[in-house]
């Protein structure tokens, strides 16, 4: 039944883009005033542009309602045990080798490096060329 509903929606969406590219645009009418052959068309004078955007508009509503309809469907196939679905680990305990939280910042210890902070060279006339 799916693969049905994708063939169907694949063909809607063909469809939905070949009655759009067959649609002529607003600035085609001035050509029909001056005589541009619109008593030849397969349509008549007038029709092709009501056939053309009632057919868009249902093929539209279509296309929402298969794409409703599969997004529904592939919700419903998904399985709690599925693989792609990544699980969340929870830690029950805190490993003993943990170091117990505090509120105190530990200190570094004297003569450490970050007591010795090197002096800035100081330039008194910065090169300007």
């Amino acid at each position: 039944m799916e693969s049905i509903l994708l063939v169907v929606h694949v063909i809607v969406a063909l469809a939905i883009v070949g009655l759009i590219m067959l649609q002529q645009g607003k600035g085609a009418e001035m050509g029909a005033s001056f005589g541009g052959g619109a008593s030849q068309t397969v349509f008549g004078s007038v029709g092709s542009g009501n056939f053309f955007s009632r057919m868009t508009a249902i093929l539209v509503a279509v296309f929402f309602v298969t794409s409703f309809v599969l997004a529904i469907m592939a919700k419903s196939s998904i399985e709690l045990d599925d693989p792609l679905i990544p699980e969340l680990e929870t830690i029950s305990e805190v490993p003993a080798s943990a170091p117990a939280a505090t509120d105190e910042v530990p200190e570094a210890p004297a003569g450490s490096a970050s007591d010795e902070v090197p002096a800035l060279e100081q330039d008194a006339s910065p090169e300007v060329e």
